[in-house]
């Protein structure tokens, strides 16, 4: 089976999104800022609207395309923080949450996500990973203790493209610390007593955990 193929037949199929976050989606990918690929986005947009969440925790806001996108579907009663470190794009997804209209809706937190999450409280019910690669450990660890029981992690870029299949040695240098600590995580929530977690292979891989 055409992987590639059936990939592209899928998101043929796909209705878009509201008009402005077609249009972020294009500025993103023009500029070479990484976001959600289309697979993943429906992802979310299901999850969203399968579990109701209504506070929600992004680690990794980008341009603020996903917060943005989850936010139109969760609907006004729900909240989302995110959270960026990379200067550049901070002041780009305030801009694109302004553009959209979800300032009340969205708060976006600057800084390093290692010292921002242990001041957050616990109490979140869905939790959207997308962040440094090799912290996905750590991160696992803080969402433990901010998910709600029954609460929903998802988290984005868990087979790096196919990388985590092989061996350390077979990736380049500059990955192999992403790729140890991604199996580490991979490894973590599979055989966590916390979790039932199950590991998608939509997009570039996606890791779903609920909290017992």
């Amino acid at each position: 089976m055409d992987q590639q193929r059936l990939a592209s037949f899928i998101n043929s199929l796909d209705p878009g999104n509201i008009p402005i976050l077609d249009s972020i989606e294009e500025e993103a990918l023009r500029n070479r800022v990484p976001i959600i690929r289309k697979e993943t986005q429906a992802l979310l947009k299901f999850l969203i609207n399968s579990f109701h969440p209504v506070n929600i925790l992004e680690i990794g806001a980008a341009v603020g395309f996903s917060s943005i996108l989850m936010s139109a579907e969760a609907g006004e009663k729900a909240h989302i923080t995110t959270i960026e470190n990379y200067e550049k794009r901070i002041p780009v997804a305030r801009e694109n949450i302004k553009r959209v209209g979800f300032e009340e809706r969205i708060t976006l937190l600057t800084g390093n996500a290692e010292d921002i999450l242990p001041t957050l409280e616990p109490g979140y019910d869905f939790i959207f990973i997308d962040a440094a690669k090799a912290q996905y450990p750590y991160y696992l660890q803080e969402t433990e203790r901010l998910l709600i029981r029954g609460g929903l992690m998802a988290a984005d870029n868990c087979l790096q493209d196919g990388d985590i299949l092989e061996s350390r040695y077979a990736v380049m240098r500059r990955d192999r610390t992403i790729h140890k600590r991604m199996r580490e995580f991979l490894t973590e929530v599979r055989h966590s007593d916390k979790f039932s977690s199950v590991i998608l292979p939509t997009g570039d891989g996606v890791t779903l955990a609920v909290k017992k």
